[in-house]
């Protein structure tokens, strides 16, 4: 591409609407424009690095044997229905009628109309296993749409569905496709880890994550630095410390006046926050429930949700707990409340808490589980700490932040039983078809990469991905040398099927160099005073160093960088 008379512009400042620097740098290197919040446009350059993310992905699906189709973004809403997702939706999915008021979705998730295509082709155990896949736009009506391209209403996913007879075959399937997604983000080149999570609206037996590891990531991740647990924190199991070996004292009310907080009552009363055990309020499926859990530790919806069996949780506006519990928020506790209580494990052996007593600017000390509290159920309802233990091998749990790239779920008969996906097996019964899923998304994955890849002047990026593997940069337009020079290896290497962009702007070479570094091109080459010479300059984006050489050991310096990746 020669970008004079192209479509090709940068901005010099900072973006202001731009929080995070993947979506700073992308709208600044004019290859994603804002539409609204939460769309975005790809331009020239940025659709160019998203098809060759594509490319790598679709390869590697490819050589499982996977077959790519095409699923519409209009669904009607039934489909939904029939699997029972369309109520946990909620608002998150955009919802339209067409002219005979018919409900339709623009499709959030595919699962179902998968399951429906491959009912085309199942009816015996014969057929199958197999493995289908696309590159198709998601819409998810985001709350909070925000840092660029990683959390959006619109964007693209490649999402995969394996079919197998049983699940054994779906864990042949499930580990073939694991292993595609590892070789995918290695030749990606991402500083990326892989951890279990909640399976969540996808339902099924197992989901795991492939994390970017970035600060801007919006996950929490634990992992041990010994063993090889790894765990959103969502589902991270904590285990509780030894317990207390103190005498049970007794029970007292004391006065607190205005000490709603944990850190109020520990200041008050001069004890350390995990000697408190505070009462969260939330409302699962219309229910209040009261979460009993340490002072020093934050309550996990997740958690909460699974050992209910409810489908939504939320916090309940104060009026509605003061009504119900007939006390302000923050003095409210067990004893003697009338609400379904759930009471965390790591409380259970404690000793001489501290609750309130559901009464106004009142608390209880010395409060204990096996003789003062009174609980419906008890289970892990706590986020995991750092510095909290291994659940596998007992060592001490780190935390680091990621971004969700990749995902792979083990679905289990969930949607063929829903929307009657059966095969007849080899004694004639019918049985449910074994489904797993598996997606990533284009535009989080490029963001993502951005993130992990950029320096103060721009983006870096791979010869995998570039948008264009060399830039030819002429420094004065009026020189019929530099002019010849630069045409000459232009097109040497357009013969060569090497994507080349050359920059024959009427600009300063400062601007030239600028750009080409904020949109981040691998291998530049500067066609300057010594033309008349066939001596240009090589340098790489990944480091600073200028190397003068001549053109024909130039350009095998290219084809050694192409051949090599490097």
């Amino acid at each position: 591409m020669k970008l004079k008379n192209s479509f090709f512009y940068t901005i010099r400042e900072d973006v202001k609407n731009e929080e995070s620097t993947s979506g700073n740098l992308l709208v600044r290197g004019g290859m994603i424009k804002k539409e609204s919040a939460g769309t975005y446009m790809f331009m020239p350059l940025g659709l160019k690095v998203l098809r060759n993310i594509e490319a790598i992905i679709r390869d590697e699906m490819e050589k499982t044997g996977a077959l790519e189709v095409l699923m519409p973004s209009l669904i009607h809403a039934d489909v939904y229905e029939k699997s029972g997702r369309n109520k946990a939706f909620g608002n998150s999915v955009f919802r339209l009628q067409d002219r005979f008021k018919k409900p339709y979705v623009l499709g959030p998730t595919h699962e179902e109309l998968f399951t429906i295509a491959a009912k085309q082709k199942v009816k015996s155990y014969k057929d199958l296993p197999f493995n289908i896949f696309q590159f198709q736009n998601k819409f998810r009506d985001e709350p909070r749409p925000r840092y660029g391209l990683i959390r959006v209403r619109e964007f693209i996913m490649k999402d995969a569905y394996s079919f197998d007879l049983d699940l054994d075959g779906l864990e042949k399937s499930y580990q073939k496709m694991f292993q595609a997604y590892k070789n995918i983000f290695d030749r990606l080149g991402f500083n990326y880890k892989i951890v279990t999570s909640d399976t969540g609206i996808m339902g099924g037996l197992l989901s795991e994550e492939f994390q970017a590891i970035t600060d801007i990531g919006e996950d929490k991740l634990a992992f041990c630095k010994t063993c090889d647990f790894a765990s959103n924190i969502d589902i991270a199991k904590v285990i509780p410390k030894a317990a207390d070996q103190l005498e049970m004292a007794k029970l007292e009310l004391v006065h607190t006046p205005s000490c709603k907080t944990v850190k109020d009552v520990s200041d008050l009363l001069k004890v350390e926050s995990d000697c408190l055990a505070k009462t969260m309020i939330y409302k699962v499926d219309e229910e209040l429930v009261a979460c009993i859990i340490s002072g020093d530790r934050e309550a996990n919806e997740t958690k909460i949700l699974k050992l209910l069996g409810g489908s939504t949780i939320e916090l309940p506006e104060k009026e509605e707990i003061n009504k119900k519990v007939n006390t302000s928020v923050g003095f409210s506790g067990p004893i003697g409340l009338k609400l379904k209580i759930i009471l965390d494990q790591g409380l259970l052996d404690k000793k001489n808490l501290v609750t309130g007593a559901n009464k106004d600017d009142y608390h209880y000390i010395n409060a204990n589980v096996e003789r003062d509290f009174k609980y419906d159920l008890i289970g892990d309802i706590t986020n995991i700490k750092e510095g909290d233990t291994c659940p596998k091998c007992g060592k001490v749990i780190s935390f680091t932040k990621g971004i969700e790239v990749g995902n792979t779920f083990k679905l289990g008969t969930k949607y063929a039983e829903a929307l009657g996906l059966e095969y007849l097996d080899q004694e004639n019964k019918l049985k449910p078809v074994v489904m797993g899923s598996y997606g990533i998304g284009l535009g989080r994955t490029l963001a993502s990469f951005v993130e992990q890849n950029n320096d103060e002047n721009g983006m870096i990026w791979p010869l995998s991905i570039a948008p264009y593997k060399v830039a030819i940069v002429q420094i004065n337009m009026k020189d019929e040398d530099q002019t010849k020079l630069s045409a000459d290896i232009y097109d040497k290497l357009i013969k060569e099927n090497i994507e080349v962009v050359y920059d024959n702007r009427d600009e300063r070479p400062g601007v030239k160099f600028k750009d080409m570094d904020l949109i981040g091109i691998p291998i530049r080459i500067t066609v300057g005073k010594k033309a008349s010479e066939n001596i240009v300059e090589f340098k790489k984006r990944i480091n600073k160093e200028l190397t003068e050489l001549n053109v024909a050991d130039v350009l095998a310096e290219v084809r050694l960088a192409i051949k090599t990746g490097d």
